[in-house]
């Protein structure tokens, strides 16, 4: 049995769930508890607070964690990220009140510093030569100018709208961060087979996330143009007709280029093109 920490609650909770549901691991209903064993699948699932995760996988009570990856830098436990996942995208920044020209990192010089992350900021100011204080505050740093505790701030940043709604602005982008699946290379035979399996899982889920299978008919007169159009994984899949004069073309696209691409090939010969949704890709 294979034991991942996941979080208890917060932004990363949601999404971590749902890849274990798209993995096909099915996790009891009803009331939550501390552990919680699949039904389907040798994994048992305990659920921390975040800034726990990184100390218990380097500590053995769990044995992977998906944790976002400013919390292993922060926590500096001896883990190692097995694999990205993809969601949960931030990144940590300082920021200073909106008023206030900024003239470049040296005016941090002297200044108070209100982080949750005071781990990864010290080493940023050391590695550039900038002596600030830095004042540790858990939760609600965005406030700490305002209230006139602090003079910048250093904290998670997202869409940015909470920095704005302070009269906040970020000034320096210092980590980019997302969920990480992290461990250490002292499992057992068996527990490595299992984690295997799991990364296999989440692969195939990642490699399905926004990507559309395409499927169209085009005459053969205007195959070449058609398929010189497509960017698919691999050489499209054409397949014949009853009507010998066409043919079926299957392939898979990135969504971001998905409308770019249609009008394309529209333009080039494609009928009856059909979108589907990709749930899992095995490649």
């Amino acid at each position: 049995m294979l034991r991942i920490a996941i979080q208890s609650k917060g932004r990363l909770y949601d999404e971590s769930m749902a890849l274990l549901e798209e993995a096909g691991i099915k996790l009891p209903g009803g009331k939550r508890t501390l552990l919680v064993p699949a039904r389907n699948f040798p994994i048992e699932v305990l659920f921390l607070r975040d800034d726990d995760i990184p100390e218990s996988v380097a500590s053995g009570v769990a044995d992977v964690g998906i944790v976002g990856l400013n919390e292993v830098l922060e926590k500096r436990c001896p883990v190692g990220v097995l694999k990205k996942l993809g969601f949960g995208r931030c990144r940590l920044s300082l920021a200073i009140p909106q008023d206030i020209d900024y003239p470049g990192r040296d005016w941090f010089t002297g200044k108070k510093i209100a982080t949750s992350y005071p781990g990864i900021l010290s080493d940023y100011l050391h590695r550039n030569g900038i002596e600030a204080d830095i004042h540790v505050i858990t939760g609600s740093v965005e406030i700490a100018p305002g209230i006139r505790l602090a003079d910048a701030i250093f904290d998670i940043v997202s869409s940015g709208s909470t920095l704005v709604s302070n009269r906040l602005k970020e000034v320096e982008q210092v980590v980019e961060s997302e969920a990480v699946l992290i461990g250490t290379d002292s499992l057992s035979g068996e527990k490595q087979e299992i984690l295997d399996e799991l990364i296999f899982r989440f692969e195939s889920v990642q490699a399905a996330d926004d990507k559309k299978y395409i499927l169209m008919n085009v005459p053969q007169t205007k195959l070449d143009d058609v398929l010189a159009v497509l960017p698919g994984i691999k050489s499209p899949t054409v397949m014949p007709l009853a009507d010998p004069a066409w043919c079926s073309v299957h392939t898979v696209l990135d969504e971001k280029r998905f409308w770019e691409i249609i009008n394309r090939l529209k333009a080039a010969g494609a009928e009856g093109i059909v979108v589907l949704d990709i749930e899992k890709m095995i490649l």
